[in-house]
């Protein structure tokens, strides 16, 4: 076998679709056979192949966030347990940042090793989010906790199932730490489940074209992916590319914490280096060496090659510096709940440095780069426990050169989707009341950012408790080349009552009694060119539709153009 040459190029190309429509059946396994909504609806998982040293072969297009995660549990897996030690039926379960390389604790990952005539072959990997995992506040994803050891239960790596066999005690110790253990109990047998069909499957595989081809496939398919990044890497010009995002805060009130990336090209090489970003968070905003590593690797493929093959070649070729004790490479116990918060916020840090590296056509203005989840418990009086209920909304993506960012859309690293309304008043005692855009919440430009949306849920049961992580409630999404910075999120206690309350973006903790609402409204993303620039039929179709009101229309376009625009809309 040869890492120099490619083989067989017909059989690496049908070789990987395999591999990729083993791990995208499996994705779809776990999520139509778990019992959450968090994962069944809302699809917080992931799925991914792996070989016996460790590489990345195969991600199903899930959560970016969480690969980082898996590649995490499978290299503490391989350095605590020889190969020889692992039997037909094993299977691993870890979530801890600190001793798994996890990426927050409610992230729990399943590793399965995979044998074929007695010897390891691969890993299966599944990772899902779980609603809760115990910790000091429901949902265990608080932006206020100041150590890892007050966010949930922590897994190191540590055998699940032996020989085939689950074991019943260690699992009943873990949901027994959760509040609700029934739903935990089942999710994870889910996952024990999935990853022994995708060893079946993979089996089949082996069985089919015999082990030898496998294995040259493999290589292969890896040389190809690292090549072609290369490849777009060296077409980039030599240089330094260094652009800076921040963070309204650390998780408490105070002054905001830079996220700073220089992208550094010499040749087919590529360094993404992130000194100068803040020091460690009081808050969970930290972000774990996983994550970190996993939002990079996301950022890469996106800007320079979005169809390159999710596997371990599209990985080797990049650097990562990250100073020790930052707010990208935290000491532990810091805290990290509230990881994808900063994720986000990096990324778009990372793709800030990249695109001055790209011709001004390529361009996009800064999208939301924040997740605002929200977590709601309480007691359900069906099903008699108590619930926890996660969300987390999307925002407005940043306009291109050529055309408008996308409305209301999830953006890098976290790619969930909606809870529906009717599965959420179906599954839980709560109303969703309004769920829509958010008016004027994308940065004009000759062409617009995407707008932000809003949910406006109400409580039905006293002694529900709320919490948030969330961002961008003071720094916007900016535009570029001229265009304008979007809106930013708010969250509002009973908008529009004599009661209404703006809420801290980490508000943690509060008791809201029957009749109360919560509304979250995102930010929209950032514009593209001089708004001046834009055409009178889109300004027209803006208006018609509710996207700009009329007075910021004229505030951001001109008198002028708006009443053209009304006139060509009559």
């Amino acid at each position: 076998m040869s890492e120099e040459r490619i083989a067989d190029p017909v059989q690496m190309d049908v070789f990987s679709n395999r591999l990729l429509a083993i791990a995208e059946d499996m994705g779809s396994i776990l999520i139509r056979s778990s019992f959450s909504s968090n994962i069944k609806e809302r699809r917080d998982c992931s799925t991914a192949l792996f070989d016996a040293r460790g590489r990345l072969i195969a991600q199903a297009d899930h959560i970016p966030i969480h690969l980082g995660a898996m590649i995490g549990a499978v290299e503490t897996i391989l350095a605590r347990c020889p190969l020889d030690a692992m039997k037909p039926g094993d299977a691993f379960i870890a979530n801890d940042p600190y001793l798994a390389g996890g990426s927050h604790l409610p992230d729990i990952s399943i590793i399965t090793p995979v044998h074929h005539e007695g010897v390891v072959r691969f890993f299966c990997g599944n990772i899902a989010h779980h609603a809760d995992v115990g910790g000091r506040t429901p949902g265990s994803t608080s932006g206020v906790s100041r150590s890892i050891f007050e966010e949930g239960i922590r897994i190191p790596v540590i055998r699940i199932a032996r020989a085939g066999e689950i074991d019943e005690d260690l699992l009943e110790l873990i949901v027994c730490n959760t509040r609700d253990p029934e739903e935990r109990l089942l999710d994870l047998r889910t996952q024990v489940g999935t990853n022994l069909r995708g060893g079946a499957m993979l089996l089949q595989l082996v069985d089919r074209m015999g082990w030898t081809a496998v294995a040259q496939a493999i290589e292969d398919i890896l040389t190809y992916t690292r090549r072609r990044l290369r490849n777009r890497i060296a077409a980039l010009p030599d240089g330094e590319y260094r652009f800076a995002r921040a963070m309204d805060d650390d998780g408490f009130p105070g002054e905001p914490v830079p996220i700073v990336c220089t992208a550094r090209i010499s040749g087919d090489t590529l360094e993404l280096d992130f000194d100068g970003s803040g020091p460690e968070a009081r808050g969970a905003i930290n972000l774990p060496d996983s994550a970190l590593k996993a939002s990079v690797y996301y950022c890469v493929r996106a800007v320079l090659d979005p169809g390159l093959m999710p596997n371990q070649g599209s990985i080797d070729p990049i650097r990562i510096r990250a100073p020790e004790g930052s707010i990208v490479n935290p000491r532990p116990p810091h805290a990290v709940a509230a990881r994808a918060v900063t994720s986000n916020r990096l990324c778009g840090a990372v793709f800030g440095a990249l695109y001055q590296a790209l011709p001004p056509e390529q361009s996009m203005a800064s999208c939301n780069d924040s997740t605002s989840a929200i977590s709601v418990s309480g007691w359900h009086p069906r099903r008699k426990t108590t619930y926890v209920y996660p969300e987390s909304m999307g925002g407005g993506a940043g306009a291109f050169a050529d055309r408008d960012g996308m409305d209301a859309v999830h953006v890098h690293t976290v790619n969930s989707t909606n809870l529906p309304a009717e599965a959420l008043e179906l599954e839980y005692p709560l109303l969703l009341e309004e769920y829509c855009l958010v008016p004027d919440s994308g940065g004009a430009g000759h062409y617009r950012g995407g707008m932000g949306m809003a949910r406006q849920i109400r409580i039905r049961e006293s002694n529900t408790i709320f919490s948030a992580r969330s961002d961008a409630h003071i720094i916007p999404a900016p535009g570029v080349h001229g265009g304008l910075p979007s809106s930013v999120t708010r969250i509002l206690r009973n908008p529009g009552t004599d009661r209404e309350e703006v809420l801290h973006s980490k508000a943690s903790g509060l008791v809201l009694e029957a009749g109360e609402t919560i509304r979250v409204e995102t930010l929209g993303g950032g514009g593209n060119g001089d708004p001046r620039e834009r055409s009178v039929e889109s300004l027209a179709a803006d208006l018609r539709q509710g996207k700009v009101s009329r007075a910021a229309a004229e505030r951001d376009y001109g008198a002028g153009k708006v009443a053209e625009a009304l006139a060509l809309r009559e």
